[in-house]
């Protein structure tokens, strides 16, 4: 197997770092960009950055791009603040789109020359079942959504190159935040679980199993694509 290296954005958490484990577990190199790199057992190279700063952002590309050859990215940073219709925030609405969306369009064309140069490269952007429409998430399906068309423009702009691009939608995962905000028994944890025809929620691991395999050299006739690893809530409610 080639040993590649690879950029995950919020990679400190989640989704994020069981990627980075299962990469780093067959010999990649993982280089992840999150607020905080306080965490001694990233298994990479963590670089602490606010993706919400724009100027920031692209000097720390700029520097990592000096420093490594990078074969692909993962664009998995987020932002979600729920709020109804009546009750949006512009500046809130602006916050959520700016950081789901920029930094992904920063960090690809930051990586896009060496990619383009060696004709090979990964990228998969990480959406959400919200796309298909969830209460209260306006700003966060819409930059889902977006970062879903991201993925079969830049295919379609990509194809003869060598580089893929897809995308990838978890449904309800159970991540630190996902938890926080759902406690066990809580209204909020029933109504997700009535969701999910397999009455569980995904594991970050299976995210990142997903993630992986698009990352792989057998993917390379996929591009343009998003799968939905959501335990079958983007079919439909189970009739049982």
């Amino acid at each position: 197997m080639v040993k590649r290296t690879f950029l995950v954005t919020g990679a400190s958490q989640g989704i994020g770092l069981a990627l980075s484990t299962r990469l780093a577990r067959v010999g990649h190199h993982v280089v992840g960009l999150a607020r905080h790199a306080a965490r001694p057992d990233f298994p990479g190279t963590l670089v602490a950055v606010d993706l919400a700063d724009r100027a920031a952002t692209a000097a720390t590309l700029d520097h990592l791009t000096s420093q490594y050859q990078f074969d692909g990215l993962v664009n998995n940073v987020g932002l979600v603040r729920p709020q109804g219709l009546a009750r949006i925030s512009l500046d809130d609405m602006d916050a959520v789109l700016d950081l789901n969306l920029r930094p992904a369009v920063q960090a690809a064309q930051a990586l896009l020359p060496h990619m383009r140069a060696q004709r090979w490269g990964r990228i998969v952007n990480i959406a959400s079942l919200t796309v298909l429409g969830t209460a209260d998430r306006t700003a966060y399906a819409g930059a889902k959504a977006a970062l879903i068309t991201f993925a079969r423009t830049w295919a379609l702009e990509l194809a003869t190159t060598g580089i893929t691009v897809n995308a990838v939608a978890p449904g309800p995962t159970e991540t630190e935040l996902f938890r926080t905000n759902n406690p066990p028994g809580s209204p909020g944890e029933r109504r997700y679980l009535n969701a999910v025809p397999m009455a569980r929620f995904g594991q970050p691991d299976e995210i990142a199993a997903a993630v992986a395999f698009l990352l792989n050299e057998d993917a390379g006739f996929i591009t343009g694509q998003t799968l939905f690893v959501d335990g079958g809530a983007s079919v439909g409610k189970a009739m049982i």
